[in-house]
């Protein structure tokens, strides 16, 4: 199909081919070798990394963690962004991901027993973090977090990541979550 890629990965991992390829019309195909593609993914990652590395320093939590740990940190984040008033996390869903907003705002609300509209509870803006506490605990979302603005930009990380990257922080995040307890 037009746009599709093949042979990456044996580019990648120095490996031979794993499959063969054969065009079933008249096709034109680009291809790279490997110094290319090497360099071309290298520099990617590399611009991604510096990216994202001073907004990840400029992150409280993230104060403790040495430059290499947050280079880490920086390669794995994901960018998803959001529109105003769209729901980032949902209550009482299950939580995959933890979130670091990187630009733009959000509020946090709570489903509260007795009512039919949202309590609003907090405020988020960049460099704020949520959905640490479903990560943490196994539990479901315990809140709504809307984005506010225009359009808000958040990094995430997948809960194997979080886990494999933030753990050593996690005391610091068990006593952070202290501050929700007000909102039960």
């Amino acid at each position: 199909m037009p746009g599709e890629g093949f042979g990456e990965l044996a580019l990648l991992y120095n490996a031979p081919r794993a499959a063969t390829i054969t065009a079933t019309e008249d096709s034109i195909v680009w291809k790279l070798d490997r110094g290319t593609f090497n360099h071309i993914v290298k520099d990617a990652a590399q611009r991604k990394r510096e990216k994202y590395d001073s907004f990840l320093q400029g992150v409280p939590i993230l104060q403790s963690i040495d430059p290499y740990e947050r280079s880490a940190l920086g390669d794995a984040v994901r960018e998803e962004r959001f529109k105003k008033d769209e729901y980032i996390i949902r209550q009482g869903q299950s939580g995959d991901k933890f979130f670091f907003i990187n630009s733009g705002t959000a509020i946090a609300t709570k489903n509260v027993a007795g009512s039919t509209e949202e309590q609003k509870v907090m405020d988020y803006e960049v460099g704020a973090y949520f959905g640490e506490r479903a990560l943490l605990t196994n539990d479901v979302r315990a809140a709504n977090i809307i984005a506010t603005s225009d359009e808000t930009v958040c990094l995430t990380l997948e809960r194997d990541t979080f886990i494999r990257l933030l753990g050593p922080l996690d005391e610091i995040l068990k006593r952070n979550m202290d501050q929700y307890k007000k909102y039960t």
